[in-house]
């Protein structure tokens, strides 16, 4: 499985590097950020650090949401998705938490046929 696993992330970063980047290859956190972007709608060219923890957030709110662990609350008057905690996160080592990232994040990509 966890070839599978890299095999598919590998060729997700290719194609969002080849998409997005000209001479670069997306990293972890900015593929979070693309999603943040996503789920939010809004892709101003600037956002404060703060803004930026709080579009991560959300990105990390969708991609575990697939695993039941956050459910959509409501969007605020801004366009701000806001989500509730459904089920305590387990407590994983940092490589186990990577996993399951990667995983909801090849999850979040295939079901928009992005990477087939």
């Amino acid at each position: 499985m966890k070839t599978e696993l890299k095999i598919k992330w590998e060729k997700l970063k290719k194609k969002i590097s080849e998409d997005l980047l000209d001479d670069e290859i997306v990293d972890f956190d900015a593929i979070i950020f693309l999603i943040g972007l996503q789920e939010l709608g809004q892709f101003q060219k600037k956002f404060s650090k703060q803004k930026k923890l709080e579009i991560i957030h959300i990105a990390i709110c969708k991609l575990l949401s697939v695993y039941g662990y956050y459910k959509l609350d409501f969007v605020d008057d801004e366009g701000w998705p806001h989500y509730k905690l459904i089920k305590k996160l387990p407590n994983l080592k940092p490589g186990e938490q990577t996993i399951l990232i990667k995983k909801a994040i090849i999850n979040y990509f295939d079901k928009s046929n992005y990477i087939h």
